[in-house]
C-alpha cells in the first residue's frame, strides 16, 4: 500500500500525499465508498466542496425538501447493527431528517478523518507512465492516487437557466439547490417560482404559507402522486427492525430496488381489475404508481390509462377547473419523465395568493429590476426562486477536466453521447470508476441500493487487482460499445424517455439527447454485473506492472 505523507488536518486545511484511493464527493456514496475501501486496507482521501456530509441532503435545504422513496429504501442495508439503531420520524424522511442521518452514518464509522472539506476536484489526469491519477484540488493542492472513484453523483450540478436581466434583479434571487442554511423568510413578499419539477412542487405549498402572493411559472405540467406522508410510531418502527433482512432479500429482486410489490400485467386483467388496482396505488402513494402494473412503461394503452387516471384526480383537487386543465395539459406519458410525489401541491392552487402562469403558452422573456416578464405580462416580485433542477447524470462528472490515456478529456469522449462498460468505467480513462454514472440504473432505481452494488463491486474489483498484482484496469472499447447498446436498446423498448427532461438532457443547451441509464431493472444489472466479474472481469483489461500498457 502507498503510505500517506500527510497528517491528518481540520476542514479547509490543504493535504498534498499519494493514495490508494481518492473518492470525490462525502454524500451517500462517496461515505460508503470510504468505508469499504478502507476496509481493504487502503489509503483513502475523500474530497468533498461543501463543508459537511450528506452530499444532495446537503445542498437541498429549501423549505420542503423531501426524499421521494421512503426511509426503509432510502438508507444504507449494509450494516444490520446500523439499521436497528436508527429510527425513522416519518415514511418519507425531510432534509433534516436525512442530514442527521448521513451525519451519524459519518460519525458511527468514523469517516470525517479522511475527508477533506470545502476542497473541490478541479482537474484529474492519468499518468500512463505511473499508472496513477494526478488530481488537482481548487485549493491548489496536487495529490496523486492509484484508483479515482467519483461519487459525485447523478444531480449534482446546479441548472440555473441564463435569462436577459437577471443581474438586474433588485430582490433576491435563490436557487432550490443552493438554499441558504439560515432560510428566507418570504413572509409578506411576493414570490416568483420558476420551475414545477420535483423541488417546484416541495417549495410551492411551503412559501404559499407565508408569502403574500406566489407566481408558479409553470413551463411544463408534470404527473405527480400524492405521498401519504405519514409519522412512525414506535410499533411501525419495530416492525421494520423485525423485517429488515426480509426486505433487503426482497428489494434486490425488483426492478426498482424498492421493497414495494409490482402487479403482473395478464390477459385477464380487464379494465376494473386495473382500476381498482390503481386506486388502492394511488391511496398508498409514494413513486412506485407508474410502476403499479408492470407493463405501464411498455404499453401505451395501459400507460393512458393510468395517465388519465391521475389526471382525473388532479381536476378533482382544483377548485378552478381552467387552471387545473393547465395543471394536466401534459403531452407525454405517464413515466416518461420523473413521477413527482408531493404534499398539497395541487390543493395549494385553491388558495387565493397562489397564481399559476403558463409560460409554455407566453414565454419568460427577461427580468427585470422589479420582477419578471413574460411575453404578455410583467409580475412585480420581491423573491424569485429557481427550482430548475440540475445537469442530470454527467454534469457533476463534465464539470471537472479528466483527463485519460493520451490527454483525452472525458467530455470530448462523451461529446456525441456518454458510453460506458456496464456503467461503471470509460474506456481509455484507467483506474477511474463512477458511482451510479451513465449506463446504471442510477437514479431510475432507488439509488441507495445502487450505491451499494456500485461500492460493493467496485471494492471486490479493487481486492481482486490487489490480490492479482495488477496495476491497471480499462474496459474493452469492444465491451463498452455493446453495453451502450443494450441502454439503447432497452430506452427504445419503453416508454421512459419519451420526452424532454432532464432524464434526456434536453434541459441543458447543447447537450446530446438521450437517456443514459439501465431501464432493464436493478435486479438484472446486478446479475450482469456478477456475471463480468464471476467470468474473470471479462470485457476489462488488467494490466501488471510488467505487462505492456
Amino acid at each position: 500500500m502507498v503510505a500517506e505523507t500527510y497528517e491528518t488536518t481540520g476542514a479547509g486545511a490543504q493535504p498534498e500525499g499519494d493514495f490508494d484511493a481518492v473518492v470525490i464527493g462525502a454524500g451517500a456514496a462517496g461515505l460508503y465508498a470510504l468505508h469499504r475501501l478502507r476496509g481493504l486496507g487502503l489509503s483513502v482521501r475523500v474530497f468533498e466542496q461543501g463543508d459537511g456530509v450528506g452530499g444532495t441532503w446537503y445542498w437541498n435545504r429549501y423549505p420542503g425538501a423531501r426524499c421521494d422513496v421512503e426511509s426503509w429504501d432510502y438508507c444504507y442495508s449494509f450494516s444490520e447493527e446500523l439499521e436497528q439503531e436508527w429510527d425513522w420520524t416519518e415514511r418519507f424522511p425531510s432534509q433534516p431528517e436525512l442530514e442527521r442521518y448521513f451525519n451519524h452514518v459519518a460519525d458511527r464509522f468514523d469517516l470525517r478523518r479522511d475527508i477533506q472539506f470545502d476542497t473541490r476536484v478541479e482537474r484529474a489526469g492519468f499518468d500512463e507512465g505511473r499508472n496513477r491519477w494526478i488530481i488537482d484540488t481548487s485549493g491548489g493542492a496536487t495529490v496523486s492516487a492509484r484508483f479515482l472513484v467519483s461519487a459525485a453523483g447523478c444531480l449534482s450540478e446546479v441548472n440555473k437557466p441564463v435569462i436577459p436581466g437577471a443581474e438586474t434583479f433588485a430582490g433576491v434571487q435563490l436557487h432550490t439547490a443552493r438554499w441558504p442554511d439560515e432560510g428566507v423568510d418570504v413572509a409578506g413578499k411576493r414570490v416568483g417560482v420558476i420551475g414545477t419539477g420535483s423541488s417546484g412542487v416541495q417549495v410551492i405549498p411551503q412559501v404559499a404559507r407565508t408569502a403574500d402572493h406566489v407566481y408558479v411559472f409553470q413551463r411544463t405540467a408534470q404527473y405527480t402522486v400524492p405521498a401519504r406522508n405519514r409519522l412512525l410510531d414506535d410499533e411501525a418502527r419495530q416492525e421494520l427492525r423485525d423485517s429488515f433482512a426480509e426486505r433487503q432479500k426482497f428489494k434486490r429482486t425488483t426492478p426498482a430496488g424498492l421493497s414495494r410489490p409490482v402487479v403482473p400485467a395478464s390477459s385477464d386483467l380487464d379494465a376494473a381489475a386495473r382500476a381498482e388496482i390503481l386506486e388502492a396505488s394511488w391511496q398508498r402513494g409514494g413513486p412506485g404508481f407508474a410502476m403499479t402494473i408492470d407493463d405501464i412503461l411498455t404499453n401505451p394503452e395501459s400507460n393512458e390509462r393510468a395517465a388519465r387516471f391521475v389526471r382525473d384526480k388532479v381536476r378533482a383537487k382544483v377548485d378552478d377547473q381552467a387552471v387545473a386543465e393547465k395543471l394536466v395539459d401534459i403531452d407525454f406519458p405517464i413515466g416518461a419523465r420523473r413521477l413527482i410525489v408531493d404534499i398539497d401541491y395541487f390543493e395549494t392552487y385553491n388558495r387565493d395568493n397562489v397564481t399559476l402562469v403558463d409560460v409554455k403558452a407566453a414565454p419568460i422573456t427577461e427580468i427585470t429590476s422589479g420582477g419578471l416578464r413574460t411575453l404578455d405580462a410583467h409580475y412585480d416580485l420581491d423573491v424569485l426562486v429557481y427550482a430548475t433542477g440540475f445537469d442530470g447524470m454527467t454534469g457533476a462528472l463534465l464539470s471537472m477536466d479528466i483527463r485519460g490515456v493520451g490527454g483525452l478529456a472525458l467530455r470530448d469522449k462523451w461529446a456525441d453521447g456518454a458510453g460506458t462498460y456496464i456503467g461503471l468505467v470509460a474506456s481509455g480513462f484507467p483506474n477511474l470508476f463512477m458511482i451510479t454514472g451513465p449506463g446504471s440504473p442510477a437514479v431510475f432505481s432507488n439509488v441507495m441500493l445502487s450505491i451499494e452494488q456500485h461500492v460493493d463491486w467496485i471494492a471486490d474489483c479493487l481486492a481482486h487487482m490487489v490480490e492479482g498484482g495488477f496495476e491497471r484496469i480499462d474496459a474493452d472499447p469492444e465491451a463498452e460499445a455493446r453495453w451502450t447498446r443494450l441502454v439503447e436498446d432497452l430506452v427504445a423498448r419503453s416508454i421512459v424517455g419519451k420526452t424532454n427532461s432532464w432524464w434526456t438532457g434536453a434541459n441543458i443547451p447543447g447537450k446530446p439527447r438521450g437517456i443514459t441509464m439501465y431501464l432493464g431493472g436493478t435486479h438484472n444489472y446486478r446479475a450482469a454485473c456478477d456475471e463480468v466479474a464471476a467470468n474473470g472481469y471479462e470485457g476489462f483489461t488488467l494490466t501488471r506492472p510488467a505487462d505492456p500498457a
